[in-house]
């Protein structure tokens, strides 16, 4: 004659057991589009980078910057007045290394990519090498045995 109104604790254990199942097959997935995401913008705005480069070399007496934040201040202004964050580096700006020749004839612009450690290095052939790992995410005037964005 008593009608139960509530729940037993057992079928609360297998609702939450189910809830924690299916939290430990989505929770990595999520954590892969993020990783995903950021590589795309890491290639859209160093494609963005590259296109303010060349803008500053057909401008500025075909020379390239000494530093990306040059840019910033550049006419005409493709970049605006602060340059993009790294995405895979917190607050820090993306790297920029040139072949050391004078005048500068190969850049490299990059981001230190998903292991947080990477980065490039072009020489005077502008052939652009990886140190310190290999999750750099790069864009160059220059070759590479890698395909890049």
């Amino acid at each position: 004659m008593f009608k139960n109104k509530g729940f037993t604790i057992i079928e609360l254990l297998i609702v939450i057991a189910v809830i924690a199942i299916l939290v430990g097959i989505a929770l990595p997935r999520f954590r892969g589009m993020q990783e995903e995401g950021k590589i795309a913008q890491a290639k859209g705005e160093l494609r963005t980078l590259q296109t303010g480069l060349e803008s500053y070399y057909i401008h500025n007496n075909n020379t390239y910057p000494a530093a990306l934040s040059s840019l910033t201040s550049a006419t005409p202004n493709i970049i605006g007045a602060a340059l993009p964050t790294d995405p895979f580096n917190g607050s820090n700006n993306y790297g920029y290394a040139t072949d050391g020749a004078s005048p500068v004839k190969y850049y490299v612009i990059y981001s230190v990519g998903s292991g947080g450690n990477g980065s490039a290095a072009v020489s005077t052939a502008g052939v652009v090498t990886e140190t310190n790992g290999s999750s750099c995410i790069y864009v160059t005037n220059g070759s590479s045995k890698d395909t890049q964005p």
